[in-house]
């Protein structure tokens, strides 16, 4: 796994606050809105966010 760098996680987290309706439990779909919402050039980073928002989703469904 590893760590997360700190921009991954500043802007997924701002988005989850600012947008949490427009995100759900799946990658794809998060992939798809983020490229929606958000101007991040890079495909990888893009993926990077829209995989750390699934999974901070999805473990606080469980909780």
């Amino acid at each position: 796994m590893g760590i997360k760098p700190s921009y991954i996680k500043t802007i997924g987290n701002e988005l989850l606050k600012t947008q949490p309706e427009n995100f759900t439990k799946n990658f794809d779909e998060n992939k798809q809105q983020l490229s929606l919402s958000a101007k991040i050039p890079s495909k990888g980073v893009r993926n990077r966010i829209a995989g750390y928002i699934t999974r901070k989703i999805n473990t606080k469904k469980r909780s």
